[in-house]
């Protein structure tokens, strides 16, 4: 019977020490009419996922993972701390997607994401440029002499 006991609480302790706060889950691409995009298609591989803790240190704030081609991804290991998580997904093309979670020291969380595709007609490059010219961050100076011989 103490061995028994005995047992149970390294297996308790173990479980305990074993575990650390993550935030996981999966993320499907969807088409305008939130139809799922299926993985032939289009895969959701590469998609990045930010997690930002909101209540710790700035050295502590932030973690990102990117998305497998199923759909699948999870924080690596001790990188994130008990507290308030913005986690965001995006993707060029698609709507970004941001939820709020809180995770604890031995918990972790699981967040799905629905990325909605922009139609084609409705992406803006940068807000208030009417023509290509409007949209030259930079423009510089261009000086073009003739060669020389």
């Amino acid at each position: 019977m103490h061995a028994t006991r005995t047992a149970l609480l390294i297996f308790c302790l173990f479980m305990l020490f074993g575990c650390s706060p993550t935030i996981y889950g999966t993320l499907q691409l969807m088409d305008p009419n939130m139809q799922p995009i299926a993985p032939a298609k289009e895969s959701p591989e590469g998609t990045v996922i930010n997690m930002i803790n909101t209540t710790s240190t700035l050295e502590q704030a932030s973690h990102a993972v990117t998305v497998t081609a199923e759909g699948k991804y999870e924080s690596e290991k001790g990188k994130l701390t008990p507290g308030l998580y913005k986690v965001e997904a995006s993707r060029i093309g698609y709507q970004t997607d941001t939820q709020t979670v809180e995770i604890t020291k031995f918990g972790g969380k699981k967040v799905e994401f629905k990325l909605k595709k922009i139609a084609e007609g409705k992406r803006k490059s940068i807000e208030g440029s009417r023509s290509d010219e409007d949209k030259i961050v930079n423009p510089g100076e261009v000086n073009i002499q003739q060669p020389t011989m």
